[in-house]
């Protein structure tokens, strides 16, 4: 059959209203899998046929499996783009693939075959799709689970396994060892940041009033010649992947001055921001990065030249630990040193008299994200309020974002039905967004974490330096674990289930003094574990500042 007929044909067979009969779907499957079809027309056809059959209302499944099926029957390229359409596909229906890993494994033999005959363009290409894909949002961010979490090895096993994986991870390494401290003036601290400032405030007042510091901030997004460099993604893995292309030269060019300034470069959330620190020999200069949390899912440590990174720096044992699994240069001969510091936080104004009536009113500080979860707190609500009306919920922070992807918009809908039905009584307040958190504490008795996963959970401790009772929730991402939530916080503020949250929450508000006897006690370890004041020196310590 000739290819214009045949798509003429299919055109016309692909219509919702035929592949809805299933032998009239089996019928358009077999020709698109036809061998005398060309292997260009096959590929349309079975992304029609596709199309078609989820129109039609098919199974998601088969569906599914009617495009990998004829893409069994096309090159090794054309099916690795099929396979990657369909998860581009499955992606933004906001679900996580289920040929996720056939998609990255054909398209990484791809890259591997183009590297191996010298195409570095497409390479590079394709392992930028590769990376798009697998570390997408809606798989790690935007649903109440993750591939890579459950499963570290087996996740990255095919891109750490293939040609272009490896030689992505191939450390360049330094041609001096950074040089220590100066003795005999001020250190010049370079403080590098891309996005949220709200971690590096305190770090930043600290150094910027040190007699013993010289403190240069620089925001890339702010910057006429950095801010279009780190939005190039492509051109950025291109580099990483082939070295010494015209990006990489210019980042040479920016980074270059404040380098030789510099004594020491921290670099703060490990994205590509670091991406591109790692991209240039820092010379005698020390680079110190930091990582919170988000990255570890994301494709940055992968990008990561690690070895050129003398110290990175976390802010709980277990994001060290996940870590340590997924950037394998963080281990080896050449991997940094790496330490656990906790956030910079000035708690003293978190301690304001609380009335009462806050006895009774759950926090939830932070809402705006799915990870967040804060359907598992309202189930907790619904717990304590079948026996005592009095509970009630406050919502602090703005609405999940729902443009992000589909699959938080599916998250934020269930949210809003659940929502609905419990705010005509009053049970439910949603603040929104405020810049007085301690303003808003003084009227909040328990805080709740209600989490998949934290780095740490700068909110619970805001809100136990304000006298409310932590109720923290066993984050499922790192129960498993050897250090989670229960290493972090106290262990009687770590629940498991809804059921033990609303339990440990009856417990410690049935009486007034026994409330405030908790919270006061929350508020103390907060103080004395967490504030700025008792953290500083390690900053210092770090840094090799007297």
């Amino acid at each position: 059959m000739g290819s214009k007929l045949a798509a003429g044909v299919l055109r016309r067979v692909t219509a919702p209203r035929v592949v809805r009969h299933r032998a009239a779907a089996r019928l358009i499957h077999g020709l698109a899998a036809a061998p005398l079809l060309p292997a260009g027309a096959r590929s349309s056809l079975a992304r029609r046929l596709r199309a078609g059959m989820v129109r039609a209302g098919w199974p998601a499944a088969e569906s599914r499996a009617a495009l990998v099926a004829v893409a069994g029957g096309v090159g090794p390229a054309a099916r690795a783009d099929l396979l990657a359409q369909e998860a581009a596909d499955e992606i933004a229906e906001g679900r996580t693939p289920a040929h996720l890993t056939a998609a990255v494994e054909a398209d990484l033999a791809e890259a591997d075959r183009a590297y191996a005959r010298g195409d570095g363009e497409a390479a590079a290409r394709r392992l930028h799709r590769v990376l798009h894909t697998q570390f997408h949002r809606v798989i790690h961010f935007d649903q109440l689970d993750s591939p890579l979490a459950d499963d570290p090895a087996a996740f990255l096993a095919p891109l750490h396994g293939s040609a272009v994986g490896r030689a992505l991870l191939t450390p360049r390494g330094r041609r001096q060892p950074a040089a220590p401290p100066p003795t005999d003036r001020p250190q010049r601290v370079l403080l590098l940041l891309n996005g949220s400032a709200h971690f590096v405030q305190a770090i930043r007042e600290r150094y910027a009033a040190h007699p013993d510091v010289e403190l240069r901030y620089v925001r890339l997004d702010d910057d006429p010649v950095a801010g279009p460099l780190i939005r190039q993604s492509r051109r950025m893995t291109a580099e990483a992947l082939l070295r010494d292309t015209e990006y990489g030269r210019q980042v040479e060019a920016w980074l270059r001055p404040h380098l030789d300034w510099a004594d020491t470069v921290f670099v703060d959330w490990a994205v590509a921001t670091a991406v591109m620190v790692g991209l240039v020999d820092p010379g005698d200069t020390r680079v110190v990065v930091r990582l919170h949390s988000y990255e570890a899912f994301g494709r940055w440590p992968n990008l990561i030249d690690f070895s050129r990174v003398d110290d990175v720096v976390f802010v709980s044992e277990h994001l060290r630990d996940f870590t340590l699994r997924v950037a394998p240069g963080l281990t080896g001969a050449h991997a940094p040193r790496t330490h656990v510091l906790c956030n910079a936080m000035d708690l003293a104004p978190f301690a304001r008299p609380k009335d009462s009536a806050a006895r009774f009113t759950l926090g939830l500080v932070g809402t705006s994200a799915v990870a967040k979860d804060p359907r598992w707190a309202v189930e907790v609500l619904r717990l304590l309020r079948a026996a005592d009306e009095r509970y009630r919920l406050l919502l602090v922070g703005g609405s999940i974002d729902t443009g992000m992807s589909r699959a938080a918009r599916d998250y934020a809908a269930a949210l809003e039905t659940e929502l609905a039905e419990l705010a005509p009584s009053g049970a439910v307040t949603r603040l929104g967004h405020t810049d007085d958190v301690p303003g808003v504490l003084t009227g909040i008795g328990v805080v709740l974490s209600s989490s998949v996963r934290e780095s740490f959970h700068c909110a619970v401790v805001e809100g136990a330096a304000s006298g409310a009772v932590p109720v923290v929730r066993d984050w499922p991402f790192f129960a498993d674990g050897e250090h989670g939530a229960r290493t972090v916080f106290p262990a009687d503020w770590v629940v498991a289930t809804p059921a033990e949250a609303a339990a440990r929450v009856r417990a410690v508000t049935a009486d007034e003094q026994v409330w405030r006897a908790a919270g006061e006690a929350a508020a103390k370890h907060a103080s004395a574990t967490w504030d700025w004041s008792v953290n500083a020196a390690s900053f210092d310590r770090l840094l090799g500042i007297d």
